[in-house]
Formats: structure tokens, sequence, C-alpha cells
């Protein structure tokens, strides 16, 4: 068995390993995450073979997790938070103490201590936001009232999970019961909220500032370390002062930057390395489980699993319901909280080293965190069904409470329908927008210049800041609903990035894009785009009509040199 220590080699073998699950779970129909988690069992102590530093992928991986919730907060406005809170709030409490309940019961009948039983309870009532929330992503829920009420309620299970780290014995080798100190459970009651306030209240008046002062620079390079420094920075001042994981920090600076013009293309900045430590997160996931759990106690694992897939669901399905919610909502908020994962692994890890827990139990927690995962989504396509039966009751369509949409995100126009998107205010989009204007079609512009966008807003024109070539900003001006799309940038690559991801979003969308090559031409006419339109070839042409004209006009005729 062959260890490798350095820093370079484990992210190189990481990484690859992960590629290599990826491209089989692709072939097998399987979700990337299961590929990750295989590179992960690969490269852990429990596998003969090339073994990687696991603390080193842990600490990679913990940047991973803030960068995914600073991303997932840039999407969630205070407001969602605020119309959420009623289901979410109580919803997470009721949730994780009857899961809690569930999993005592479970460990009990294993034969853990009572003590035991409870912390291995609290393991199984925690969901991994990095799952949820890429599983609500990939299905185009984030914006939805389940995602938007799935964020709170995680939101929610993350403070609990905090006051549950502070119940936790501070000393090694713990007492046999739990010893909480009350002027440490007071501090952290209210370090928490005055962390939350700040963020909130004081966050939002200096962090966007920053962002607007590099982004007016025009430099793609200096906005893009802006993001990452206020996405990391926040999450390990978080921890480090407050003692709250660096996960939520980065959330609630993400929420801070959703209120500017700003958020799109922070998002489409940071989306890129996000996705690289995310991985990392689930190789890391997969170093830490031993396969022989499964031999040694397949039926304990697989009654833990159990109360993870099938109570966590019901559970959490059956409160949101109690509490109004509507029918498919529920169904699919339970789907998403059907798994467990980062704070399940923290919590029992440190059990295990305070002597609260037996090393078996960690085995275990992991073993049904490896197999809710994979789970995911069958238990996903089961609620779809399960939410359009219950979505037919007539007393539950009576039963839940209508609330009100999303937001919209700045410069975005949630009621935009066969509108026209036009990226770029130059030149030659200025005079798209004009026609526009005077034709009363509806329209959106995406302008990447800072100060060209602020002058847009300032007279009331809809426009989003930010790089179009990022899905994260385009998808801001619906292109699955639009009509007409105009490519009014210079540039090939852009133009194609732009046209990639609009098709990506809707196959049928009208394109024009201005060009200044016959190559890009050829290229554009072979993509279904509506019209190519090459600017030298349009001005040689009006120059030609115009000379022809004089000429005529004149009765001369020209002679050849």
């Amino acid at each position: 068995m062959e260890h490798v220590s350095s820093l370079g080699a484990t992210i190189v073998a990481s990484l690859a390993l992960a590629y290599a699950g990826g491209v089989l779970a692709r072939f097998a129909r399987l979700p990337l995450i299961v590929g990750y988690l295989a590179a992960g069992i690969v490269l852990g102590l429990f596998t003969p073979g090339f073994v990687v530093d696991q603390k080193v992928v842990e600490q990679l991986a913990e940047i991973g997790v803030a960068l995914l919730l600073f991303g997932v907060g840039l999407h969630f406005s205070i407001r969602d938070l605020v119309a959420v809170w009623k289901i979410a709030v109580p919803g997470a409490l009721i949730q994780v103490a009857s899961s809690a309940v569930l999993g005592y019961g479970a460990a009990r009948l294993t034969g853990f201590a009572p003590t035991q039983a409870l912390i291995f309870g609290a393991c199984l009532a925690v969901a991994s936001t990095v799952v949820a929330t890429r599983a609500l992503n990939e299905r185009d829920e984030l914006p939805s009232e389940a995602g938007r009420i799935a964020l709170g309620w995680l939101v929610m299970q993350d403070l609990i999970v905090v006051g549950v780290l502070v119940i936790l014995p501070a000393a090694p080798g713990g007492a046999a019961a739990i010893h909480p100190s009350p002027g440490l459970l007071v501090l952290k009651l209210i370090e928490v909220p005055a962390f939350v306030a700040f963020m909130l209240l004081l966050g939002r008046r200096l962090i966007p500032p920053v962002l607007a002062f590099t982004a007016r620079d025009g430099s793609h390079e200096l906005f893009r370390l802006a993001v990452l420094v206020i996405a990391l920075g926040i999450a390990y001042l978080s921890t480090e002062l407050i003692g709250i994981s660096p996960a939520l920090g980065a959330f609630f600076a993400g929420v801070v930057i959703a209120e500017s013009d700003l958020s799109h293309q922070a998002a489409g900045e940071s989306v890129p390395v996000q996705q690289v430590f995310t991985v990392l997160f689930f190789v890391s996931v997969g170093m830490l489980f031993d396969p022989t759990v499964l031999v040694r106690a397949p039926f304990r694992v697989a009654g833990v699993a159990a109360v993870v897939v099938v109570g966590n669901t019901l559970i959490t399905l059956f409160t949101m319901l109690a509490l109004r919610a509507q029918p498919r909502s529920a169904a699919d908020v339970a789907a998403a909280l059907a798994q467990i994962g980062e704070f399940s692994f923290i919590l029992s890890a440190l059990a295990v080293a305070q002597g609260l827990l037996p090393l078996e139990a960690r085995n275990l927690v992991l073993a049904a965190a490896l197999i809710s995962i994979v789970l995911q989504p069958l238990v996903f396509r089961a609620a779809d069904g399960v939410g359009l039966s219950l979505d037919r009751r007539a007393f539950l369509r009576r039963w839940h409470v209508t609330r009100s949409p999303p937001r919209a995100s700045p410069g975005h126009s949630s009621d935009l329908n066969r509108h026209a998107i036009v990226v770029g205010h130059g030149r030659v989009g200025s005079i798209v927008v004009a026609a526009l204007r005077s034709e009363g079609a509806p329209f959106i512009v995406i302008e990447q210049d800072l100060h060209a966008a602020e002058l847009l807003r300032r007279e009331g024109l809809p426009v989003i800041y930010g790089d179009a070539a990022w899905p994260e900003v385009l998808d801001a001006a619906r292109p699955e609903r639009a009509r007409l799309l105009v490519i009014a940038v210079p540039g090939k690559n852009a133009a194609r990035r732009i046209l990639a991801a609009a098709r990506q979003a809707n196959p049928g969308l009208d394109v024009v894009v201005r060009t200044h090559s016959k190559e890009e031409e050829d290229w554009l006419a072979g993509r279904s785009v509506g019209l190519v339109v090459m600017g030298e070839r349009h001005a040689a042409r009006e120059i030609a009509d115009y000379a022809r004209r004089r000429f005529a006009e004149s009765g001369e005729t020209p002679k050849n040199s």
C-alpha cells in the first residue's frame, strides 16, 4: 500500500480517479456522485493500493462545500428566506427531532447505550446540503417553492448542528453522559444570531460596493478573485471567530450579494472553481468508508439506511403537509432531504473522538450516507408520482396555503415571455434595443460593462449585468421563454459559448449573431442560426450601392483602369 502525502500528488490522484469514476458512472447511467464516491473508496485506507492524504482532501473539500453554499446563497434572497421561514423553522425542528427519535430507537435495537443512541440518532437526522442543493439544481427546482423551502430547511438544520456540536463535551475522552456548559450555550445563542444580523444588515452595505468597485475596473480576473476572497474569507472567519460551519458563513455571504446587481456574474465566476472542489468533497466521503462493514453487519446497515431513506422521507413529507405546504413541494423537499452527509460525518467523527460513540457507529453512518446518496435519484422519481397523486386530492388542495412566487433577481422581470434577449448594448446592440422599444416589443439586455448597465437601469431599461457566456447570467434572462436572442458582442469564442448555453436552455430559440469572418459565418450557418450578420460585408454593400447611385445620377460610366 503506497501512501502519498504531497499536496500535488493528492490533488492529481483524487481528480484523476474521480474523472475515471465519473466516466464509468455515466456509462452505467448512474449519478456522477456514485463515481466520485467510488474513487474515494479506492483511495482510502480500507482498500489496497494507492492511498492519498485524507486530511488534505478533507480540507480541500471544505472549500468546495463553502463555495457551493456561496453559490446557493447567490440565488436565494433575504425575502425568499423570510417567505419560507414559517415552514422551514418549525418543519426542520419537528423533522430533526422526529428523525433523531427514530434513529435513537434503531440504535437501541442494535445494542447501543442510551447516550450513544441519542448521538447516533442526531447523526441520521441532518441532510447533506451539498447533495440536496446539487439534486435540486439538476432538476431546475432551486428557484421553485420546493427549492426555497428546502434551502431554508437546510439552513435551520445547520444551525441545529451548531447547537449539538456545542453540547458535545469539549475535552477528549468524554464521559458517558453529555454535560454542556451553560455559559458556552448562552454565548453561542448570542454569537450566531449576531453573525447573521451582521451579514444581513451591515454585510450588504460593505460587500456589494467592493465588488462593484472591482467590476468597474473591467478586469474579469480581479472580479473573480474578489468573489473567491469574499466567499472563502467569510467562511473562514465565521469558523474561527464564531465556530459555525464555513458553509453557513459562505451561504450568508452569497445571500448578501444576491441583493445586488452583481449576483449573476458572481455566480458564473465562482461555479468552475466550486465544481472542482465539490468533487473532492465526495472523494473525501468515500475515503472514510470501510466497505467491510457491509459484510460484518449487513442487517444493521440496511436498518440504518432505511431510517434515513424511508424514515426521513416520510417524516419530512407528513411534516410539510401538516404545515400546509403544497403537496408537490412537500414530496420534492422530502426527496431532497432523504439522505445524510457532511454534518453527519462531522458529528459522528467528533463523537468517536470524544469516546461517546464506537468506531462501528461512524462506519454505519457512512454506509447509510453512501446508500442514501446513490438511491436519491430513485427517491425523486417516486416523489414525482407521490406528489402528483397527493395534488389530486381535493382536501389537500383546499388545505395547503399558496405562497407568493420567488422574488425576481435584480434586472430580471419574472413576467418576461416571448421576449428578445440582446447581449451587448454597444454600437450594434443599442440600435437593436432602440428598434425594439419603438415597436413596443418586450426585451431584456445583458451588458458586461457595469457602468453601461447602471446607465441603462437609470433609464428604466431591463438589464442584467454580467457575461452572457456564463449560463448563470444568461439563465436570468429566461432564455427558455424567449423568442429571439441577439448576440451583438464581438468575439467568436464568446458568441459560441452564448449560443451553446442558449441552445441548451431553448433548442428552438431564434438567434441573430454578429460576426467578422467568413469562416465564423459558415460555422454559425451550420448551427441553425436565423441570421448571421458580417459587418464588413454589409458595410461594403452599402458603400458599393452608394457609389453606383452617384454615378447613375451623374450619367457617367466608370471606366476600368
